[in-house]
Parts: structure tokens; sequence; C-alpha cells
């Protein structure tokens, strides 16, 4: 491709240039058709557990409203747990990474 093949090939040597630009342009167009990149074996991992995640967090809002609703705790009280379970492990940073019972 490029001066060569004209100097030395004249019209022929432009015609080859141009299909060479012309299959790379088709396989640029397949690549951006079909999304390009499929994710990796991590990324969709990643994913997965963010759905599960998310399930879980309408599970826990579940339970807590009908708790709620049903007098067996007041959010105050819920409140009041949730900090003082926080701060068990030793950080007050919305996470438990102690013992789960104790």
């Amino acid at each position: 491709m490029g001066w060569g093949r004209m100097l030395l090939l004249g019209d022929w040597g432009q015609q080859m240039d141009i299909g060479d630009l012309e299959q790379q342009i088709q396989a640029l167009r397949a690549q951006v058709q079909s999304g390009a990149r499929q994710p990796t074996g991590i990324e969709q991992r990643i994913a997965e557990l963010e759905d599960q995640v998310a399930e879980l967090r309408l599970y826990l809002a579940v339970l807590l409203r009908l708790a709620t609703s049903k007098g067996l705790v007041t959010t105050d009280q819920l409140q009041r747990i949730v900090e003082a379970i926080d701060a068990a492990d030793g950080t007050q940073d919305g996470k438990y990474t102690g013992k789960k019972l104790t």
C-alpha cells in the first residue's frame, strides 16, 4: 500500500490501495455494529453481584417497612441499632465487618 504500488503499478496500484482501505473500513464498521467489545469474565461477575446487591436491598427494604408498619420496631429504634452495630466493629463507616452474632 502507498507510493510504492502507485509508482510501480500505476492505476492498478491505486486500485489495490483503495481495495485494502475498503476492507479495513468494513472491518471497523463490523466492530462498531457488533458492540466491538464483549464483557470480560470479571465484568460479567461484577454485573451479577450488582444485581444480587440490588435484590438484597429490595428485600431488606420490604422487611424494614413491614417491621415498622406492624409496630415491631420504630424507625428511631432501627437507627440507634444501626449506629450501635456500625460502631461495634471499631469504625463508623456505614459497614459492618465484625461477627454476625454476639
